[in-house]
């Protein structure tokens, strides 16, 4: 048996939560919804102005593929990360949290740099606004690539948004890819947004056609495939990859895995924010297949854990995940309508 069940390789990011009224979000003058890169003293400004105005800022280590180890780990699963952060309070608060998490991130702290950070505005209406600075997580290279705890895991996973760094984030998805390959380790690969396989799409289809297993939602297994909807889409990646999860939100999630494939039902619920969604989706259902679970069964286990996520505020499930898994198992009130 390996060390590790994942290690996953992504932008090691602080998100930083706020909740806003509809009021305070309209004078911002930001479009709803949108998730948009600025620089460090952008978001140091923004940073300002709700320190200033007192607003409390609530702060979780993550990142995409970082959320779904944090995911993994809470099930129980055991739990490796590759990414970089900088010697800043944010840096230290990352590393602080994933040695409390029993996470090996290894030493991802680089001197005299800036932590990314993840500003999330969450609206009354559940949605999310983000204001992203990669900062020093975009610096992952080849060279952070550490091949021994690749190696000791299960499955690579990799995030998609690491193709939009072509300078040095798509040298270290290659460098990982080749660890994989060389020990026998699975390679799964998300593609983290619709923007990844549109705008990265020769790197992304490379990296593609060398892994094992790809999670996507509805838009981006469209983007990927050039389909016109989800039924399409999903048959088609039949033919790019061996095994795929896409998530359609309430309609559930289609699967495809070990050679058997199923629709598995989400679960009805009232989302309160809906960051995390996929990230946890993809943790849990990675929790699932190297834990003895059938592929529907994790999928199930995956969905619940999932609806249970954006009924609250964050990417951190706040209650015990074991005994959320237990229960999602036992629950058969499943059905089309939900998170």
């Amino acid at each position: 048996m390996r060390d590790y069940d994942v290690c996953g390789l992504g932008n090691a990011i602080v998100d930083i939560f706020l909740e806003l009224e509809d009021a305070d979000f309209a004078s911002l003058d930001f479009e709803r919804g949108t998730m948009r890169l600025v620089d460090a003293d952008e978001q140091k400004k923004l940073l300002q102005r709700f320190s200033e105005a007192h607003q409390e800022l609530r702060l979780v280590s993550g990142g995409s593929v970082a959320n779904s180890v944090i995911g993994l780990s809470q099930l129980g699963g055991r739990g490796a990360f590759i990414g970089c952060v900088g010697d800043d309070r944010y840096g230290l608060h990352y590393s602080e949290e994933f040695s409390d998490l029993k996470i090996n991130i290894g030493n991802p702290v680089i001197v005299g740099e800036t932590t990314g950070t993840c500003v999330a505005l969450i609206t009354p209406d559940a949605e999310r606004t983000m204001r992203t600075c990669l900062a020093v997580s975009s610096h992952l290279a080849a060279r952070h690539v550490d091949h021994q705890r690749i190696a000791k895991s299960t499955w690579l996973f990799i995030e998609g948004y690491v193709f939009a760094n072509p300078e040095t984030g798509q040298h270290a998805i290659k460098e990982a890819i080749q660890a994989a390959k060389a020990s026998g380790t699975k390679i799964a690969l998300t593609c983290s947004d619709a923007f990844i396989p549109e705008v990265f799409g020769d790197a992304f289809r490379e990296a593609l056609v060398q892994s094992d297993l790809l999670f996507c939602n509805a838009p981006e297994a469209m983007a990927v495939t050039k389909t016109a909807n989800t039924t399409e889409a999903f048959e088609a990646l039949k033919t790019l990859v061996p095994n795929c999860v896409v998530t359609d939100g309430p309609h559930g999630a289609f699967v495809r895995y070990a050679g058997e494939e199923s629709h598995v039902p989400a679960f009805a619920c009232h989302p309160k924010d809906l960051t995390g969604a996929g990230d946890m989706f993809a943790g849990a259902f990675l929790y699932g297949i190297t834990h003895g679970y059938s592929p529907a069964i994790a999928a199930r286990g995956a969905n619940f854990m999932c609806m249970n996520v954006i009924t609250q505020v964050g990417a951190r499930l706040q209650q015990d995940a074991k005994s959320l898994w237990a229960e999602g198992l036992e629950d058969r009130r499943a059905d089309d309508v939900g998170g």
